[in-house]
C-alpha cells in the first residue's frame, strides 16, 4: 500500500537564519540568499490525507496542532515537502500561498554525474553547454531539467537523470504532467513480449495423414479399401493382389466387409467397433 506523506521543515535557530527568518521569498531573491536545506530541520512527519492540497495541511497543522509538533506554528519562511505517489514537492511558505522550490530536497551523491549546481554540462548528439535549473524526485530518483547555457528559455529544455543520460527530450513546459508520465515510463520499462516461431509440422506417415483428415473420412476408407494396410487419407487404393473369378472370399475379408455394412448403418467408425467388440470378447 503507498503511503502519502509530508513533513514540516523550519530553519534553524542559529544566529545566522536570523537575516532571512520569516522573510518571503521575493525579499531572498532580491538579496541574492538561496534557500538551503542545510539552513532548516524538520520538524514534523505526517500522512497526507486524500484530496488534500499544500493549502490544507497547512490550515490543518495551524488550526489543530499534533501533540508530537514541537515547532512554531506555520509560518513564513517555513518548507513544506510533499511526497505523493513517489513524487516529491517542496513548497515555500508565503503570506499568502506557496512558492514551489527546485532542488531543495536532494539525492545527488559523490558519485552522481549531474547534480543541482552543474553548469556545464555537455550532452551527447547536442551542441553547447547546458546547466540544471531544476529538479525532481521520483520513486526516490531524481532528475534534472536542463537548460541551454547560450540560448535559455529560447530553446527546448532537455531532462536528465543524476547519471547524466537523457530521459526526455524537447522539453517546452518544464516537469508538467506529460514528462512526469515519461520519467515514469523511463524507470519502468514495458517488457516486449518475443512472438513465439512458428513450427513447422513433422511429416505425417500414411496412418497419420488418416487421423488428420478426420473421422468420417478414416471410417468411409476403412469400409471401402479392400487392403488395411492401405489406410492412409486416400480412397483410392487397390487390392494387393486381383482376385480370380470364383475365387473364395477369404474369413478375414468377409469379416472386414461385415464390419463396414454394420458401420454404414450404426454409424459408428469401424476402428471403434472393432475395439468395442475386442473389449467384449476380453470380458468373455
Amino acid at each position: 500500500m503507498e503511503i502519502n506523506q509530508f513533513a514540516l521543515y523550519q530553519l534553524k535557530p542559529t544566529p545566522e537564519n536570523r537575516l532571512i527568518r520569516f522573510r518571503s521569498y521575493a525579499v531572498l531573491r532580491e538579496q541574492g540568499i538561496p534557500v538551503r536545506y542545510e539552513n532548516y530541520e524538520q520538524q514534523y512527519l505526517g500522512r497526507i490525507k486524500k484530496g488534500e492540497t499544500p493549502t490544507d495541511i497547512r490550515k490543518r497543522l495551524s488550526e489543530h496542532p499534533p501533540r508530537s509538533f514541537e515547532g512554531h506554528s506555520v509560518s513564513v519562511s517555513d518548507v513544506l515537502v510533499l511526497n505523493q505517489a513517489g513524487e516529491v514537492t517542496s513548497y515555500y511558505v508565503e503570506p499568502d500561498g506557496f512558492v514551489t522550490l527546485a532542488g531543495f530536497i536532494r539525492l545527488g551523491s559523490s558519485g552522481a554525474l549531474i547534480s543541482y549546481e552543474t553548469t556545464d554540462f555537455h550532452i551527447e548528439g547536442k551542441a553547447g553547454s547546458w546547466l540544471a535549473y531544476d529538479s525532481i524526485i521520483i520513486d526516490g530518483r531524481e532528475f534534472f531539467l536542463m537548460e541551454h547555457t547560450t540560448y535559455g528559455a529560447e530553446a527546448a529544455n532537455v531532462v536528465l537523470d543524476a547519471d547524466g543520460k537523457l530521459v526526455v527530450d524537447n522539453v517546452r513546459h518544464g516537469f508538467d504532467e506529460a514528462v512526469k508520465q515519461q520519467i515514469r515510463e523511463y524507470m519502468n520499462p514495458q517488457s516486449v513480449k518475443p512472438v513465439p516461431e512458428k513450427q513447422e509440422k513433422p511429416p505425417l506417415e500414411n496412418w497419420q495423414k488418416a487421423y488428420e483428415n478426420g473421422e468420417y473420412l478414416r471410417s468411409a476408407e476403412m469400409a471401402e479399401e479392400q487392403n488395411y494396410n492401405m489406410i492412409d487419407g486416400r480412397m483410392n487404393n487397390l487390392p494387393s493382389k486381383p482376385r480370380k473369378i470364383g475365387e473364395r472370399i477369404s474369413v478375414l475379408d468377409r469379416l472386414h466387409l461385415k464390419q463396414a455394412e454394420i458401420a454404414r448403418k450404426s454409424g459408428k467408425p469401424v476402428l471403434q467397433m472393432a475395439v468395442e467388440e475386442d473389449m467384449e470378447r476380453k470380458r468373455h
